[in-house]
Order: structure tokens, then C-alpha cells, then sequence
């Protein structure tokens, strides 16, 4: 059932032991979401925690290192910026979801009431939630919602951005959100590790379809060489669509059972969700992912036939 901003609101209020589930190999958009949320519902002396089927990376432990841990069986539990249950990762299927929070115009809807409204970014639409219930903002909240608008919106770089989201992010700033700080860290900050597989990614950059088609590849091997992971590997994707002419983008990482994830990107000829689809998996016009179960190269082939299939249609 859809919910709007005012009814989430109101059920959040009035429930308590809230657990909240962010996406696997989760990015700023999404734990943004569940850790300002989190603190929202602490502020209003509920028990609350957050959690991903895996570990956060370290570049984003500003979101939580100073909330302590807390023990409670959960009565409530509600997905943020989670398009699809398998998205849970590890998660699918442990929990039963009551509510979702999401922006994706994928979602399978399989929450038992969601909130999804048409924004950059799900941090968007938490920012009028906490509003709504009233929690008092602080510089923690609006820095971990600062970090979604920024990071889903390549730092406020994409088209998907509106004057909302520039308001809003202004909003946040007024707040105590550290946006120097946060895009910096986000954008202009890498690890030696990363320096060393961005290297060799690159490196594996190959092209198709008359130049239209960039695909990069990133093996278990490259991994273990750089002593990277694929916690990584967020900034990789944008730079497929940095290549004048490439109107499709994807990275293609290899997992260590040997199938792979996608992470694809493109311009606005193609839709990035549709092309994700096709595959299993969906996402945003312009950013989407998906999954493969076969090895790189196989994957390889099938990402470029379904892209070039999508290409022939804007000729």
C-alpha cells in the first residue's frame, strides 16, 4: 500500500524497537537514510538500530561512530532507499518488512506499506520525514543527509538534480551539515588501495558498439593484487561516462563464487533502469545495477548485445 510523507510520519510515531535495513554494498544515499532516521527515532526515545548485511565501508563510519549499540527484539522493521528485496543481500528473507522509503521508480512494492516519491536521492524524502515527526535536527542528521543528496547526485552534478534538492541541501547546511568536509571525502579522497585497482581498472576499459559502449572489468585477481574489495568500487562507474562519445557505461565485478555485478551507467538517450532490467535488477534512469550469474566474460557479451539491442532504438 503507498503511504504519503504525512502517514509515514505518523506510524513511525507510533511504533518502537525499529530496525531499519539498508542495501547491500550500501552507499551514502542509503545509509544516509537509515542512520539520520535513526537518530530521529533516538531523539524521540525510541530503540532503534541500523543494519546491512555486510561490513560499511570505512569512509563512512562518520554516520554512526558515536551511536551505541542497542539490544532489542524487532517489533518494526522498515527498508530505506531499498528498491528490491534481494537487494537485502544476506537479509532477503529474515526479516518481514512492514515499511520502505525509497525514490526508485523500480520498486517491486514489497513492503507492506511504502513511501516512494520521484527525488534524486531517498535522503530527500527522509529529510521531510524527520520534519514531519518532528525529532529535533542536529549537525549528525543533517550530515548524514547531506551525504545521500551529495553522493546520489554525483556531488549535484546530474540531471535528476531539481531545485528541491539544492533547497534542500541548503536546508541542511543551515542545519550544521559539514559539506565541505563530506565532499571531499566523498569525491576528492581515495585510498591507496583504490589508486592502485582504479589503476588497473582503467586499464581494462574496453569499447563497443562504434565507441558507445565503455565496459570495465574488475576480477577477484585485481583485488587481491591491490589489496582493494569491492567496498571500493563506487567511483569506478561514473568514469565510464566521463569517455566522450560512450552513451553506456558499466563496470562488470566479478564475485568470489564467480558470478558478477553490474553497475552501469548512461546519458539520457538510454534508460539505465530498463537496460538493468533486462538482467534482473533496476535502479535509476541514469544509474542502475544488476546481476549475472555466469562468469565476467560471458557477462561481457550479454551486458554489450542488450546495450547495443538499446542503442539501436535511439538511431
Amino acid at each position: 500500500m503507498r503511504i504519503d510523507i504525512k502517514e509515514c510520519a505518523r506510524i513511525l510515531s507510533e511504533k518502537d524497537d525499529i530496525l531499519i535495513l539498508t542495501h547491500s554494498h550500501p552507499d551514502g544515499d542509503t545509509l544516509g537514510c537509515g542512520f539520520a532516521l535513526c537518530r530521529a527515532l533516538l531523539k524521540m526515545g525510541k530503540f532503534c538500530t541500523v543494519i546491512n548485511e555486510a561490513e560499511i565501508p570505512k569512509k563512512y563510519s562518520f554516520l554512526y561512530d558515536d551511536i551505541a549499540p542497542v539490544r532489542f527484539k524487532p517489533a518494526y522493521v522498515v527498508a530505506v532507499d531499498v528498491a528490491t528485496e534481494n537487494l537485502l543481500g544476506d537479509l532477503e528473507g529474515k526479516y518481514h518488512i512492514d515499511m520502505c522509503i525509497d525514490h526508485h521508480g523500480t520498486n517491486t512494492e514489497y513492503a507492506d506499506v511504502l513511501l516512494l516519491e520521484d527525488v534524486p536521492a531517498a535522503c530527500q524524502t527522509m529529510y521531510y520525514v524527520i520534519k514531519e515527526l518532528g525529532a529535533e535536527f542536529d549537525d549528525r542528521m543533517a550530515s548524514a543527509l547531506y551525504t545521500g543528496l551529495s553522493t546520489d547526485t554525483g556531488c549535484f552534478r546530474y540531471a535528476s538534480t531539481t531545485a528541491n534538492t539544492y533547497r534542500v541541501a541548503a536546508e541542511l547546511i543551515e542545519l550544521g551539515a559539514e559539506n565541505g568536509k563530506i565532499n571531499r571525502l566523498m569525491f576528492e579522497t581515495k585510498t591507496k588501495t583504490y589508486a592502485l585497482l582504479e589503476r588497473l581498472a582503467l586499464e581494462s576499459m574496453a569499447f563497443y558498439d562504434n565507441d558507445r559502449i565503455a565496459v570495465i572489468t574488475v576480477t577477484q585477481e585485481m583485488y587481491n593484487q591491490t589489496g582493494s574489495s569491492e567496498l571500493e568500487t563506487d567511483a569506478l562507474a561514473p568514469l565510464t561516462r566521463m569517455v566522450e562519445g560512450v552513451e553506456i557505461g558499466a563496470v562488470i565485478k566479478e564475485k568470489p563464487d564467480g558470478t558478477c555485478k553490474a553497475s552501469i551507467r548512461t546519458f539520457e538517450s538510454v534508460n539505465a533502469a530498463e537496460l538493468a532490467r533486462a538482467f534482473g535488477g533496476g535502479g535509476h534512469p541514469q544509474a542502475s545495477a544488476c546481476r549475472f550469474d555466469c562468469g565476467i566474460e560471458e557477462a561481457r557479451r550479454r551486458f554489450v548485445e542488450k546495450g547495443s539491442e538499446f542503442l539501436s532504438k535511439v538511431e
